[in-house]
């Protein structure tokens, strides 16, 4: 039986939520999720994030910023937050279902 990684409460800090889009679904047929990190957040942190929460083996990590708009709300400009994603390629054969969530 494979070794299960420790849960650590910092690995919930750095896995915020799925990202659940067009693309990202079409990523799954390659057996990649997308996921929002923390803007600190270090491949090899969301690597090992991943492998303990969900249980299963990571192959690779990309990671992207998407820059925030600038948006206008009743005549006065504000802008929205930055985000950071993930991009997690997982092992051949496994899969991670992220409408289901973080079973523990």
């Amino acid at each position: 039986m494979a070794k299960t990684k420790e849960v650590d409460i910092r690995h919930f800090d750095v896995i915020l939520a799925p990202h659940i889009t067009e693309k990202s679904t079409l990523l799954s047929e390659n057996n990649a999720v997308v996921f929002k990190v923390a803007d600190k957040a270090t491949k090899p942190e969301i690597k090992a994030a991943v492998e303990a929460l969900f249980g299963v083996t990571v192959t690779g990590v990309n990671t992207l910023v998407t820059k925030g708009k600038t948006k206008r709300w009743r005549g006065k400009a504000y802008r929205r937050s930055d985000v950071k994603k993930a991009i997690v390629t997982l092992a051949e054969g496994q899969s991670i279902d992220v409408t289901e969530g973080v079973r523990g």
